[in-house]
């Protein structure tokens, strides 16, 4: 877990005058690129630290900075406990565990948290993230069944090399070998996950990028425009917390959302016709004409009701 190993490197090198980075790599299991990335992180945060030239270079914190070893103040530790603790319950992973347990002997006493986090997992399959997980750290293949966007159903073997969490769901992303290519893969849809003994080797290819959001998706973003009705608020603000918002004077909401391809966006549509009457678009005409169709279609279904 990268938030775990970054949080032993500071404590490796506040009681440390230096440490080289393949000392580093081969403490931690990684490779010294992952440190040299885990070293700007760490810099990036304020960190003092200097790195040293030579045959017994390596990186230190500055002297001054590692004498009082106030690197963490009370706030530090109560947010890095809560998240810790939010990821070694969905992992159960005993390593954070053991780092809470460091964490919580130099918290101030009687110090009660203010923050929550909850990683929710009841979109995935059972084991799944337990798995997945484990191939990550094992360097082990992991199969699945898995239905795309189009709604086509295949079987993948990848090689995972990453968890993400976003838009409240996780993803993982990895090497696939059916494509032979990096994909990523959204855990909602994916059934039968299996953990396999194949190991793998990381592609000196693997992009640093990809969790980063494609430039050429702004390009791509077009504006919606829809009148929410009164008994709908709480639900289109639960949705498009993004949205420019402005009341009407009926009680009503006009809300501008910028989209990706709004007239691709599957999900969009089914958000849109969950309001029901509740909420109508008025801009762009062209998703008002896919919407309708939408509507057709489904009460063809229920014509002999």
């Amino acid at each position: 877990m990268k938030l775990e190993r970054l949080i032993a490197m500071i404590y490796k090198l506040l009681n440390h005058e230096v440490l080289s980075a393949s000392v580093l790599a081969e403490q931690f299991q990684v490779s010294q690129r992952t440190i040299y990335r885990d070293i700007d992180v760490l810099c990036a945060a304020g960190l003092p630290i200097v790195s040293y030239q030579g045959s017994s270079g390596g990186y230190g914190i500055i002297d001054g900075y590692k004498m009082d070893k106030s690197l963490l103040g009370a706030y530090d530790i109560d947010s890095l406990i809560t998240v810790l603790t939010s990821l070694s319950t969905v992992f159960q992973d005993e390593r954070a565990q053991s780092t809470i347990e460091r964490l919580q002997t130099i918290a101030p006493e009687h110090h009660n948290s203010n923050l929550a986090i909850n990683f929710d997992t009841y979109r995935t399959e059972p084991h799944a993230l337990l798995y997945l997980r484990q191939g990550i750290t094992d360097t082990k293949v992991v199969h699945f069944d898995y239905i795309n966007a189009n709604n086509e159903h295949t079987h993948r073997k990848i090689e995972p090399l990453w968890l993400h969490f976003k838009y409240s769901t996780w993803y993982v992303h990895g090497f696939c070998q059916n494509k032979q290519d990096y994909r990523e893969f959204r855990l909602s849809r994916m059934m039968n996950v299996q953990l396999t003994t194949e190991d793998f080797h990381p592609h000196p290819s693997t992009p640093q990028n990809i969790l980063q959001t494609e430039p050429e998706w702004e390009k791509q973003l077009k504006e919606i425009v829809i009148r929410v009705a009164p008994q709908s608020l709480a639900e289109a603000l639960d949705q498009f917390q993004q949205a420019d918002k402005t009341f009407q004077s009926d009680g009503s909401m006009i809300m501008r959302i910028p989209i990706y391809k709004p007239l691709e966006a599957k999900w969009l549509w089914s958000i849109l016709l969950s309001f029901g009457s509740g909420a109508e678009v008025l801009e762009p005409a062209e998703l008002r004409v896919i919407l309708k169709q939408q509507l057709e279609q489904a009460l063809h279904l229920y014509k002999e009701v």
